[in-house]
């Protein structure tokens, strides 16, 4: 293999990883899953001149990893390979590895070209491309939490948190924003900086949040939403990967504790014409605010519903959906205010951009940016008007109007025409099939709970 037959960055980026023994090919799923293959550097050159080929039924695969049938990408199309293509300027080193190797993100494809209209990258690529026709770049800053665990379930068989390095004893209180909880797992958190340095992934900060053993590391903003995306799915690898090298799991789960807070994934977005002007900033209060911000606001609110289903992909997701857990229960929006969905943050006017907090850390990023510049690209170019922005507390004077149930959600999106004109028949056919599955699999489980209450009483 030659070096000048890889593309620039990626033939730089070779030359400075030394003698490399493995190379993980990467390509996210519906669910946000890393699937691919584990290859040798000499067949590296072949990924990048001809492609690698994958079954299609990697988008058809449910969260335990099998093929639902209903998703038409199984025995119903011969469980066919199609050729995957590498992400250019995404082989990176992977730093936590005993031995030397990297990564590299791949797309699938027809084999005329098209894009695989189930891989959610191309999604997210279809959707900027519409909002960059309209004259709008986004801006994206995707915020991840997340929790460390210990490896062993305690004596009922559920999550608990690691035991504390400075204390010995397990984290049991809550402590926002505390420095000393960052202290306590410094060599975690030190570890997880270093490897984004490496691999060139824009960490900033790190906070202690709202539960033992729970933080948020947030990523800085992107002018490309695919790169944000890429960010946000691989800084998750290099968090759970480092957190099984200091004995620890990392969790994204939804809802890992029913009394505790659930982990969020929440996006900010600002807007952009072609002359770099940000078009949601201005004056701070609703009789001023810019057009473009209200008909953002106004899109979001509207699709809200029908994107439900990406942004709580899991039965477990609709646990997090609890009043007063920092956790938005309707589309409500507001200046500097947690309770709401669409957040706008303090700052100067020039840096104005909406924080959606819908979504949880269970959910695949690159389809949550989709629905959300799909949102607003609906409610742009329809000149789409918000409702008054909220002043306090939004719990107590709005009510919940969300799809509260997985199988709501899912009933919504397989109807929706806006999901089918943004995200494509295919591919609502195809994550409406896999849903339907999970939910199909998850409904026939009898609970601990179910034996507890009816075993003996009924």
């Amino acid at each position: 293999m030659t070096q000048t037959s890889l593309p620039e960055p990626d033939a730089e980026t070779l030359r400075g990883l030394g003698d490399l023994e493995t190379i993980d090919l990467l390509i996210p799923d519906c669910n946000g899953l890393l699937r691919g293959k584990r290859i040798n550097p000499s067949a590296l050159e072949k990924a990048y001149s001809a492609g690698i080929c994958l079954p299609a039924s990697i988008f058809g695969a449910d969260i335990t990893g099998n093929t639902s049938e209903a998703t038409g990408l199984g025995f119903e199309i011969g469980d066919c390979d199609l050729l995957c293509r590498p992400v250019t300027g995404t082989l990176q080193a992977i730093p936590w590895t005993e031995h030397t190797s990297a990564q590299l993100l791949m797309e699938m494809f027809h084999e005329d070209g098209r894009p695989f209209p189930g891989n959610p990258r191309h999604i997210l690529r279809s959707i900027a491309s519409r909002l960059a026709d309209a004259g709008l770049r986004a801006v994206i800053a995707v915020e991840l939490e997340f929790y460390l665990l210990d490896n062993k379930l305690d004596r009922n068989g559920h999550p608990q948190a690691p035991v504390n390095a400075h204390t010995g004893q397990r984290d049991a209180t809550t402590q926002v924003y505390y420095i000393d909880d960052l202290d306590s797992y410094q060599d975690f958190i030190n570890e997880v900086r270093e490897a984004t340095r490496i691999q060139r992934i824009p960490a900033d900060t790190a906070v202690a949040e709202y539960a033992p053993g729970q933080f948020e590391i947030n990523l800085e903003h992107r002018d490309d939403a695919l790169a944000a995306c890429d960010d946000a799915i691989l800084l998750k690898r290099n968090i759970k990967a480092i957190a099984a090298k200091h004995g620890m799991q990392a969790t994204f789960m939804a809802k890992p504790y029913g009394q505790l807070a659930g982990n969020g994934l929440h996006v900010h977005v600002s807007l952009y014409d072609p002359q770099g002007n940000n078009l949601l900033a201005g004056v701070q209060d609703h009789a001023t605010t810019p057009a473009t911000l209200r008909h953002a606001i106004g899109g979001l609110q509207q699709s809200l519903h029908d994107a439900m289903l990406l942004f709580a992909p899991h039965a477990n997701s609709f646990r997090r959906f609890q009043a007063e857990c920092f956790v938005p229960l309707n589309g409500s929006w507001g200046y500097n205010n947690r309770t709401v969905a669409l957040r706008i943050p303090a700052g100067e006017a020039h840096d104005r951009r909406i924080e959606h907090r819908v979504s949880g850390a269970d959910a695949n990023p690159y389809l949550v940016t989709a629905a959300i510049l799909a949102g607003i690209h609906h409610g742009v170019s329809r000149q789409i008007e918000c409702d008054a922005p909220i002043t306090g507390n939004a719990y107590m004077q709005t009510k919940a109007e969300i799809p509260r149930t997985w199988h709501d959600a899912q009933t919504v999106f397989a109807q929706s025409e806006w999901v089918r004109d943004y995200f494509g028949e295919d591919f609502q056919h195809i994550f409406t099939a896999l849903k339907a599955e999970e939910l199909r699999r998850f409904e026939q489980q009898i609970t601990p709970l179910e034996y507890q209450w009816y075993l003996r009483t009924v």
